[in-house]
């Protein structure tokens, strides 16, 4: 059995035993990175992170690995007060799955450093570090809840500036970061639904997509209904 004491390697043997080829086929209908993965359900993962507890150093070990459910281990069991810059840029040069990305993005976003490695990020040309930034940002709308309104509002010019990236992952979380700052309350859906409509105008058709669906979603009235003052 695993557990807190557990090292690397006990744990990715432990992994090698729940390996399911079915599972790999079904992720990788949903555009997960299966070359190095096992095939556990992150619920199933969840599980085990709970099990083998937080633990910084053995995660950054998982990490290591480069397999798909130890990296997602790793995600889990970090302790994220003492992650530093230069270990969150480490793990960001082998970003090539949005699953990972959107997953250590939340991390990330618990980290004291996290605005800079916004900024550090969404200027990366590589999609998937570019993607991270965006992700955060969308996270941290809804996760950081003492986090001033302003710090999102803020990110809008960023948004702006990366809305004609035309690569998938990007403008997807380019998209998603917009409407989640929309949709954190009525102080931040004023000025995303103004820059949504802008971008619905643009002659760019990747801004355009964007600043359209965000548009409808941020003027849902479910989505009006819910918002707080």
């Amino acid at each position: 059995m695993i557990g807190p004491s557990s090292d690397v390697a006990e744990i990715v043997a432990h992994l090698e035993t729940l390996r399911s080829e079915e599972n790999i086929s079904g992720m990788a209908r949903f555009g997960i990175v299966t070359e190095t993965a096992l095939g556990i359900s992150n619920p199933d993962l969840q599980k085990i992170a709970r099990t083998i507890k937080r633990d910084h150093g053995r995660a950054l070990a998982l990490w290591r690995t480069g397999i798909r459910e130890a990296r997602m281990l790793a995600i889990y069991t970090a302790d994220p007060a003492a992650l530093t810059p230069a270990e969150a840029r480490a793990w960001s040069e082998d970003f090539a799955s949005w699953e990972i990305v959107d997953t250590a993005a939340d991390l990330f976003t618990e980290a004291p450093f996290w605005r800079e490695l916004i900024d550090e990020f969404a200027g990366d040309g590589r999609e998937f570090v570019r993607r991270t930034a965006f992700a955060m940002i969308a996270g941290a709308v809804v996760h950081n809840k003492q986090e001033p309104d302003a710090t999102f509002i803020a990110y809008l010019p960023l948004i702006e500036a990366y809305s004609t990236d035309p690569r998938n992952f990007v403008k997807k979380a380019v998209n998603w970061a917009l409407r989640n700052i929309g949709k954190r309350n009525r102080t931040c859906h004023a000025p995303a639904l103004a820059l949504s409509e802008k971008l619905a105008a643009s002659i760019d058709k990747t801004a355009r997509w964007i600043g359209k669906d965000a548009v409808r979603e941020l003027s849902n009235e479910k989505v009006l209904a819910r918002l707080k003052s």
